[in-house]
């Protein structure tokens, strides 16, 4: 009984501490940039915002999802090693049992880690001269509104819709 009670706790731990292996993606925004970006001419234009909708990007999240798994099999095995020993037995083969089942089971508890995240984006129509586009941008519906904004291309094809709005509550959208 005690067995099982530690097992159930150090999973249960293991999935809080693992549950924030989540990617944010904030750093695809359009107003974020890399520091190689920094102080180097970009083409930029003015265009005019017709319509903003909400959309839902999805966004790679395996290398969060690989992290929870090492950690997960870490702190599984030296929680299993641990409870092995405690259970009254030093001997080789109830720690290598425990820490053999502790591993798995902590691995097993990493793969709760979604390999993909969908957060929050806009899907921005937009009139450029005479033609009209369409462009997803993560962020919030909140930073953009219709009319004029500008649009910042660092390589080709690509069209970082600048927000031209603030959120009222800026501070939870950071």
């Amino acid at each position: 009984m005690p067995l099982q009670r530690s097992l159930v706790a150090s999973t249960l731990l293991s999935i809080l501490f693992l549950s924030g292996c989540q990617s944010d993606a904030n750093n695809y925004q359009a107003d974020v940039f890399t520091t190689s970006q920094l102080n180097t001419r970009q083409e930029a234009k003015t265009i005019n915002i017709i319509s903003v909708l909400p959309a839902k990007v999805v966004v790679d999240n395996t290398d969060n999802r690989n992290t929870a798994v090492t950690v997960g099999l870490i702190i599984g095995a030296v929680a299993g090693g641990v409870v092995g020993a405690a259970l009254g037995s030093t001997s080789d083969g109830a720690i290598a049992g425990g820490v053999l089942v502790g591993g798995a089971v902590g691995a097993l508890t990493g793969t709760s880690v979604n390999d993909k995240k969908y957060v929050e984006g806009v899907s921005l129509t937009y009139k450029d001269d005479t033609r009209i586009y369409t462009s997803v941008q993560m962020g919030y519906a909140c930073q953009f509104s219709p009319g004029l904004a500008m649009v910042i291309s660092t390589k080709s094809n690509e069209t970082r819709i600048q927000p031209n709005n603030v959120c009222a509550n800026s501070m939870s959208k950071e």
